[in-house]
Order: structure tokens, then C-alpha cells, then sequence
């Protein structure tokens, strides 16, 4: 499967990153926390938080003013480069506004025919459709959240607080806070997406 790495100038992650059989898009200011610490293919954005060029320099700087973030213009590289699986990094912390933008990469990258998902320095975040299954996280708290409208839950498997034949409505807190009780969790979500959140500090 085609991998891709984006890093992202929110929350520096501190974490081990695999850049193996990988290509690396580096976005503007987040070079000040990776460089040294993963391999990176390319760096691309307007340079604008980083206030100044990266070594080597971008293929093209884009300008400041332009109708899509840094993160988006990495994630449309990685999809036309053929990448099938995307894992994004360095996208909490920092500014609420881009870390609620970084969450519509997901969506962006489903939309594009590419999986992808975030991982802050406290939790891996994707995407759920249709059958969503939760392996290797027994014990860990698990949230999930409607993303973009109502999300009704056919059934559950390996949840504390089961979720079956119940609509989670956009704009309730309802998701939170659940726990993975098995070594393989399962759900449906029949209609509708969600975010799922997975505690990775415990």
C-alpha cells in the first residue's frame, strides 16, 4: 500500500514516526520541530510561519494568501502521488481553528478515494463509515463523535456502553468518553459519519 506522511506546525509530535517506504510532506513551521527527527521528502506551504527557507530549498513557495491551507495543499500532493494510506502528524495543539480544519483532511482524504489518519500526542483520530473496527485497543477510552450530521449506530461489539440502534445527533456530546473492552471492537454506523478518537495515553 502507497504511504504518505504529513507533518503539520500544530502540537510538535514527540513520538517515534515511521517514515519507512513512506514520502514525507513537510508543512511550513512544522520543519522547525522534524527536521533532524524524520526523513522529509518535500517541504511546501508559504514558509510564512517558519520565517525562513527550509535546506534544501521548496520546489515552489506558495503565497500567503491563497484558498487552501498548507495541510490541504500536502494532502493533494500525497492523493495525485498515489498514496492509499496517509498518516497526519503535528495537527493538534497549537491554533483551535487549524486543528478543526486539520480534522476535515480526514474527510478530504475519504472524499479522494485515500484513508487517513491523525495522530496528536494524545490520541489517533480517523474517519468511521459503514463497519468500523477497533483492534489491539482493549482498555483504551474510545469517542466517538458525528462528523458533519446525525450518525445512526446499527450495533456494537467489545464497548462498554453498547451502541445499538442508537442515532448520535450532530451537536451532542454523546459518544464520549467509551471503552474498549475487547481485543476486537466492532461497530456499524449505518448512516452518517463519525470521528473516532482513541485515547493513546493509556
Amino acid at each position: 500500500m502507497n504511504r504518505a506522511v504529513i507533518l503539520l506546525n500544530g502540537e510538535p509530535y514527540l513520538g517515534q514516526i515511521d517514515d519507512k517506504d513512506a514520502v514525507v510532506y513537510c508543512c511550513d513551521g512544522a520543519y522547525e520541530w522534524a527536521k533532524g527527527r524524520v526523513r522529509i521528502d518535500e517541504t511546501l506551504g508559504d514558509f510564512d510561519s517558519l520565517g525562513y527557507l527550509p535546506d534544501p530549498p521548496p520546489k515552489e513557495i506558495y503565497p500567503s494568501e491563497k484558498n487552501f491551507t498548507d495541510g490541504e495543499i500536502a494532502l493533494f500532493r500525497a492523493v495525485e502521488a498515489g498514496a492509499e494510506y496517509i498518516q497526519i502528524y503535528g495537527g493538534g495543539g497549537g491554533r483551535e481553528d487549524h486543528f478543526i480544519g486539520n480534522l476535515h483532511l480526514l474527510l478530504a482524504a475519504k472524499k479522494r478515494g485515500s484513508y487517513a489518519e491523525m495522530i496528536t500526542a494524545h490520541a489517533r483520530i480517523f474517519l468511521g463509515e459503514g463497519e468500523v473496527r477497533l483492534c489491539g485497543c482493549k482498555g483504551k477510552t474510545v469517542s466517538i463523535v458525528p462528523f458533519g450530521g446525525d450518525a445512526h449506530i446499527m450495533e456494537s461489539e467489545g464497548l462498554k456502553y453498547p451502541l445499538d440502534r442508537l442515532t448520535l445527533e450532530y451537536g451532542t456530546a454523546r459518544g464520549i468518553s467509551n471503552v474498549v473492552t475487547e481485543d476486537e471492537a466492532r461497530f456499524v454506523a449505518a448512516s452518517g459519519r463519525v470521528l473516532v478518537f482513541v485515547d493513546e495515553n493509556e
